[in-house]
């Protein structure tokens, strides 16, 4: 955990990220078999700023004080219990799944024709069992966790930093993945379990404040940046 990394909630307003958190944009592009991430353009850092929340900023992924206008006000409403406590275990013969259902439709739990679950199930087989471990670990979410016969988490190492994705084969811009342990205070001033991967709300209709739901997928979110060669005014909801 970086103690100084911190992301702050703003019921009717953006998150105020302050640490000097790196923040970079990456796209998510499909592969071979696989999902990875392109860099995107380049975003200008600082110790302390605050990122659009609401889906309406005119300076994505930066808060514009559109929420003030829109009258945004998104209270939270996640489960604020730990991942152990939510997810449901898979057992699998060579490695175990742990899924607490928070998906961002990444789509990396998919691998050369199968997903983490049918991986998992099918485990017994080096190659199954490594591709599962993989498309676990790279869910932004957190949401899927690879665990070994011994009760091992498996998870990557990630440095802290916020990537802010786009996802241009959905033609849609997708949440904040927040990376590396770094705090998430909630309005009322808990703090959400440290964990090393999650996926924040960016387009303002998820129904899991302030946890991403997929919603920029049903909504059809576009910042102006997706880069799917579309791009232009932003046609948010």
């Amino acid at each position: 955990m970086e103690k100084d990394k911190k992301i702050k909630v703003r019921v009717r307003g953006p998150y105020l990220v302050t640490g000097g958190v790196p923040i970079t944009e990456k796209r998510i592009v499909h592969k071979i078999g696989r999902y990875e991430y392109e860099d995107g353009r380049p975003l200008e850092q600082k110790q302390t700023y605050l990122l659009c929340r609401c889906g309406q900023t005119s300076t994505p992924p930066f808060c514009d004080g559109s929420h003030a206008q829109a009258g945004f006000d998104a209270h939270e409403t996640a489960d604020m219990s730990p991942y152990a406590e939510r997810a449901e275990l898979l057992e699998g013969p060579g490695i175990d799944l742990l899924d607490d259902g928070r998906c961002a439709f990444a789509r990396f739990c998919h691998r050369h024709g199968s997903d983490v679950w049918e991986l998992t199930e099918e485990s017994d087989k080096d190659a199954k069992r490594e591709d599962a471990i993989i498309a676990a670990s790279e869910c932004p979410s957190g949401r899927l966790t690879a665990v070994t016969k011994s009760g091992e988490h498996i998870e990557p190492p990630l440095e802290p930093g916020i990537d802010v994705l786009q996802d241009p084969g959905q033609r849609v811009s997708g949440p904040l993945f927040v990376r590396g342990g770094i705090a998430i205070e909630s309005d009322s001033g808990k703090t959400y379990e440290i964990r090393n991967r999650v996926a924040l709300c960016r387009c303002g209709k998820s129904e899991n404040m302030p946890f991403c739901d997929a919603s920029h997928i049903d909504v059809r979110f576009r910042d102006g940046h997706v880069g799917d060669g579309r791009d232009g005014k932003k046609n948010n909801p």
